[in-house]
């Protein structure tokens, strides 16, 4: 046994120099890492490890420039495909350097790109807060001049000048992280699943993608885009939208998983009047939402074909249709609710199966006719007697089933008791959808 005890002699020794190796390289940077010494994990401690890991990435970059990056403007095929090519190591090692673009990459596996966001989400959650806390306290506003008579002070002027912005702005985000860390908190209420983060984005308006289940392993999927005012200081009620369409669909489809995806993936038009009326915003998002639902197929794996459905609400439905007249929209169904036009003449130039486009129009909704003249689709070429309107979902001619609709006004469409477990019927049609029961749905005669 001589020679094999040689072997492993060896191999120890090789294994104590490069541990020595890597003790003298790291030992120096490792010390710089200081922590508190407390248990709390303060908002300071995160803001902290932000910095830390630049240390480290910095002291390791020969080490990780070895590691391979993804590829540079990749699809989300090859995003999946340089993803598996790692080690378990080098996976590791990338995700904890790199977590905030790790958390951007279409076609990564929704735990891994949860697990980055995470991060990305405390830390830009305790920078914001500690900036916050940072501005100065709003001086007296007023003063008098006299009976019934006011100015403002030029102390609450240059305070208003300097930080008024500012303030809202980081108020504001952080409400819609409070928001996001609010629906983690609820997992498990009324059987409700595990969410995960699939992107986060604080800067200007903020962006958010938050799935109600894992969408890897889901046999229905269903992605909702929000439209006009939707940022990130208002995303939870569009999570709790599709809280609710979880709810409704999850026990029409049993021995099924099902997942439902809030995805504020794009900058929305913010003025109805002045922004709402421009295709730029939807034109602008589209590619990005074709590349995260490509991006969901190229992670799945359920072991089947999962079904996918594309639902927009308002100027959302305007990002799908130019989303499939752009590029390759790769769903199963869409749904439409209370859409103003999506840019496109009929259902059959959305990019799903004949009979697959879904479209709900409540009483009271505005927004159909009054968005129909800026992205109504061209029906020019047509021969019907109004041919020179354009031509929106609601329209018989459009081609879309129009599926009963039971709520009233522009935000009703998805409208749930949770506690009695009781849902409307516009938003049990969307759920008999988006699990495949196309036969269950209500279609008015």
């Amino acid at each position: 046994n001589y020679g094999r005890a040689v072997a492993i002699a060896n191999r120890i020794a090789q294994a104590v120099y490069d541990a020595t190796q890597a003790d003298e390289k790291w030992a120096p940077k490792l010390r710089t890492l200081k922590a508190d010494d407390d248990l709390d994990v303060s908002r300071y401690d995160w803001t902290d490890a932000q910095s830390d890991a630049s240390g480290v990435r910095s002291g390791a970059k020969d080490y990780l420039d070895d590691i391979k990056h993804p590829p540079k403007d990749g699809s989300p095929q090859d995003n999946a495909k340089w993803w598996k090519s790692l080690s378990d190591q080098e996976k590791a090692d990338y995700a904890a350097m790199y977590p905030a673009s790790l958390g951007k990459l279409d076609g990564i596996p929704a735990d891994v790109r949860d697990e980055a966001n995470r991060v990305e989400l405390a830390e830009r959650r305790a920078d914001y807060q500690i900036r916050l806390d940072a501005i100065p306290k709003e001086p007296t506003k007023f003063r008098n001049l006299g009976p019934d008579v006011t100015a403002y002070t030029q102390e609450w002027l240059d305070w208003h000048h300097k930080y008024e912005g500012e303030k809202k702005r980081l108020e504001g985000a952080l409400k819609g992280m409070d928001a996001i860390q609010n629906r983690f908190d609820q997992t498990g209420r009324k059987g409700l699943p595990e969410a995960y983060l699939l992107g986060f984005d604080a800067e200007g308006r903020g962006r958010a993608i938050v799935a109600n289940g894992n969408p890897d392993t889901a046999d229905h999927t269903a992605v909702y885009v929000p439209g006009t005012t939707s940022n990130l200081s208002k995303i939870q009620g569009d999570i709790n939208r599709m809280t609710n369409l979880w709810h409704a669909s999850e026990p029409l489809a049993p021995g099924q998983k099902v997942s439902t995806i809030t995805w504020l993936g794009y900058d929305a038009p913010q003025n109805i009047v002045t922004d709402a009326t421009r295709p730029g915003y939807a034109n602008t998002g589209a590619p990005a939402f074709n590349q995260f639902v490509d991006g969901l197929n190229a992670s799945n794996e359920s072991g089947t074909d999962s079904h996918v459905t594309a639902i927009g609400h308002s100027y959302g439905s305007t990002l799908i249709g130019s989303a499939a007249r752009q590029g390759d929209l790769n769903a199963d169904d869409v749904i439409f609710a209370g859409s103003p036009g999506v840019q496109v003449g009929s259902a059959e130039e959305l990019d799903v199966p004949k009979g697959h486009v879904w479209n709900e129009y409540a009483d009271g909704d505005p927004v159909p006719e009054l968005g129909r003249a800026f992205h109504g689709g061209d029906r020019s070429s047509r021969f019907w007697h109004d041919a020179d309107m354009p031509i929106i979902p609601a329209d018989a001619d459009f081609g879309a089933h129009q599926m009963t609709t039971d709520t009233e006004g522009h935000s009703g469409y998805w409208d749930y008791d949770l506690e009695h477990e009781d849902s409307s019927q516009s938003l049990l049609n969307q759920a008999n959808v988006v699990v495949g029961r196309h036969d269950k749905v209500q279609i008015n005669d």
